[in-house]
């Protein structure tokens, strides 16, 4: 691994990574994301609404869904979590329209209340996570290029 070309590139990721993932900004966006999450899997016995089946299963499987795809990705590759925020953003959209797509009757007060509220912080919180992760991708691409030029020396090319 030590003579891999790439070396210094993948240790300034992972450096740049390190630094964003510990921002007290970052750990509050992934702990308010994953208990938003946890809410939305609930929320149809917190806020009353579990006997409208279709929306209740809607809401457990999604709050679930974002609660995974949110919890821990800061840490990670930028790369994937750049993607995973723009998908916790289209969960967050999916919860505001739900009550009024899912089949069935469900849409009462409680459930339409709900469901915007949640949407709107999960679609909040989403974007929050895909501006730090574009931030720690602009920070990197501002650091020269290192890999490059002694990428091609192992390979009979003439330093530059």
């Amino acid at each position: 691994m030590e003579t891999h070309p790439d070396i210094l590139e993948m240790r300034s990721r992972h450096e740049a990574a390190e630094r964003v993932a510990t921002t007290p900004r970052a750990q509050a966006v992934e702990t308010l994301a994953f208990l938003t999450g946890l809410y939305l899997a609930a929320s149809p016995w917190i806020a009353g609404f579990n006997n409208l089946t279709t929306l209740a299963v809607t809401n457990l499987i999604v709050g679930i869904a974002y609660a995974l795809l949110m919890s821990g990705g800061f840490g990670r590759a930028y790369e994937r979590t750049h993607s995973m925020a723009w998908a916790a953003c289209a969960l967050g959209a999916w919860t505001i329209v739900s009550p009024w797509v899912v089949s069935g009757d469900v849409s009462t007060t409680r459930s339409i209340v709900n469901n915007v509220i949640v949407g709107i912080v999960a679609l909040l919180l989403g974007l929050a996570a895909s501006a730090a992760a574009r931030s720690a991708r602009s920070d990197r691409s501002d650091q020269p290029n290192r890999s490059n030029r002694s990428a091609g020396r192992g390979r009979g090319m003439p330093a530059p």
